[in-house]
Parts: structure tokens; sequence; C-alpha cells
């Protein structure tokens, strides 16, 4: 459970971080950005895998270059359903979703989520 809340807390700093590199975000503050940090984190969990397999012809034909389209959409909608968090075009909210994603793999690679990427070389 506290590495959950300490998941949580650091993807929200993770999220206050994102004004500094992509312009057209804002963030008010730390609560806001906490919102925004579950908000995504359902979303991601509910909508995505359902618009990954509605839209996985288009994923296909792009090499999955798509799916980060969907990724972007998602954040978009996210800063939608919390005030205090602004995004101000699609474009912002493409980048800030690639940035948000790669700062949240960082976090779990520090808090010591290895179920999420495995890389096993030899034998076991």
């Amino acid at each position: 459970m506290l590495k959950l809340l300490l998941r949580w807390a650091l993807n929200a700093l993770a999220l206050m971080v994102l004004p500094a590199l992509v312009s057209s975000i804002t963030v008010a503050g730390f609560v806001p950005a906490l919102l925004a940090a579950v908000v995504i984190a359902l979303l991601n969990a509910l909508l995505r895998p359902i618009l990954i397999i509605l839209t996985l012809p288009v994923t296909i034909l792009s090499l999955g270059i798509f799916a980060l389209v969907i990724n972007g959409l998602l954040f978009w909608a996210a800063s939608g359903l919390v005030p205090g968090v602004q995004i101000a075009s699609f474009g912002g909210a493409f980048w800030g979703a690639l940035i948000y994603s790669l700062l949240s793999w960082l976090v779990d690679m520090a808090l010591g989520d290895s179920s999420k990427v495995r890389v096993r070389i030899g034998r076991n």
C-alpha cells in the first residue's frame, strides 16, 4: 500500500515537471497533479484497452505509432476532467503524454517494479 501511495505521489511530481518541458501544459499545484495522476491511471486502465482494440487496424498499418496518438488523446481528456490542469493543444498533449510515460517508467524502475520490463539473457 505504501508503495502505491509513493508511486502516486511521484507520478504527480512528474506531472508537475511537465510545464517546464512542454509550454502548452499548466498544472496549478500538487493537489490537481495528484487528481490528474489518478484520472490518467483510470483512463489508461479502463478506456485505453478498448481504444486500442477499436483502432487495431490503424495501429497495425501505422506500425504501432497510432498508439501514441491514443495516449495523447487520453492525456488530453484527463486534463479536461481535472480542474487545475490545462493542455492548450493536442500537440502539447502528445508530447506531454510521451514525456509523462517516460517519467512514469523511471518511477516504476526506481521503485523496483520489474513486472513491466523483463529482459532475460541466457539460462534461468
